[in-house]
């Protein structure tokens, strides 16, 4: 089979393509340009992303000891346009998005797929901790490593994506894949794992989105949840569903965000028992396993560490409402609701619009 492997640099992807080559397969690695270079220049090296010079160097270095040829497929407009704008556009509307799951779905699996397909290649494999199946439709199953699933990430994978996909690491563990690179002496053996947001280097979310918007939003009012102002906020792009630390407020108990009001440019918080929600409401819905659910029995992740909790999903008019067997904490708008079956087989998932308090 002719198979092109997406090569990050790191130790994952490595083994992926080191074991399709051990099978026979006729195999070629693609490594995603992603980062302008602007965002990488005057940077250490780093080796905790999936698409810095760095990694792109080990990705081709794995490549040279396979004996397989490898392609850089420049993807940094794309990238920006569809990842890096949207992360940042979110975050002013009081949201905290998923960029990770977004450039799977917009760029890495869809970009490397056809890029694939041009050269002759009509699969594509990553990766990723997670196993894909068929029924009467192709869906994404949790991973046996249940530390390090990633099935959470490839909710959003159409149809057309995942026919042409292969997941060889889904039936193995994270600790089986470090060996076998060890036992391979492929290079990338010791490399870290990357870190979710590549694009952001040092982890300042808000620094990074008011220099990439050009201004800072404006500050605001802190507020109970009935309506009591206790301080004032630096923009709620700083803030997210759950955060305690950085509000800058002494209180009678320990406060958190329960909620951002965009419209009104306010920060709302509460007690702990106010971040429970009995349940939420999601859109832009991808089917994976079924397309029809009515108070259907279903496991939820709302984070992709998260162990899978039990609720009921219904999903009518594009819009998942999903009840919760126990109130959950930090439903947090502009992340990802993923429903398993019992068997760990995505069914649906989408993006959360509300919780239901």
């Amino acid at each position: 089979m002719k198979i092109a492997v997406a090569m990050s640099g790191g130790v994952d992807s490595s083994v992926t393509a080191a074991l399709l080559v051990e099978q026979g397969h006729q195999v070629i690695g693609l490594t995603a340009k992603i980062l302008l270079c602007a965002e990488m220049d005057g940077c250490q090296p780093r080796y905790d992303v999936c698409c810095s010079p760095e990694s792109i160097h080990d990705a081709k270095k794995v490549a040279t000891q396979l004996r397989i040829p490898h392609y850089i497929v420049n993807v940094e407009d794309e990238f920006s346009q569809n990842v890096i704008d949207p992360f940042c556009a979110e975050y002013i509307k009081g949201r905290t998005p998923s960029p990770c799951i977004n450039c799977n779905t917009s760029i890495k699996f869809p970009e490397l797929l056809n890029f694939a397909k041009e050269l002759g290649f009509d699969m594509l494999a990553t990766g990723h901790y997670a196993t894909i199946c068929k029924s009467n439709r192709y869906y994404i199953k949790r991973g046996v490593d249940t530390d390090k699933d990633q099935s959470y990430f490839l909710f959003n994978l159409s149809q057309d994506v995942l026919k042409h996909l292969i997941l060889p690491l889904g039936q193995f563990t994270k600790r089986e894949i470090r060996e076998k690179a060890r036992e391979l002496g492929l290079a990338t053996a010791h490399r870290p794992e990357s870190q979710e947001v590549c694009f952001v280097q040092d982890n300042d979310y808000p620094r990074f989105i008011e220099q990439r918007l050009g201004f800072c939003p404006p500050h605001g009012d802190i507020v109970t949840t009935d309506g009591k102002v206790l301080g004032r906020h630096k923009g709620i792009h700083r803030y997210t569903i759950g955060q305690r630390r950085g509000l800058g407020i002494a209180w009678e108990h320990p406060l958190y965000v329960v909620a951002i009001d965009a419209t009104n440019n306010r920060i709302i918080v509460g007690s702990k028992d106010e971040l429970l929600a009995k349940g939420l409401v999601a859109t832009q819905i991808n089917c994976m396993k079924v397309t029809i659910a009515h108070n259907t029995p279903v496991w939820v992740k709302t984070r992709s560490t998260q162990k899978p909790f039990k609720a009921h999903a219904t999903y009518e008019n594009n819009i998942l409402t999903v009840t919760f067997e126990t109130p959950q904490a930090s439903i947090t708008p502009g992340q990802a609701v993923v429903c398993y079956d019992d068997d760990g087989a995505i069914l649906f998932g989408g993006w959360i619009d509300k919780s239901i308090n």
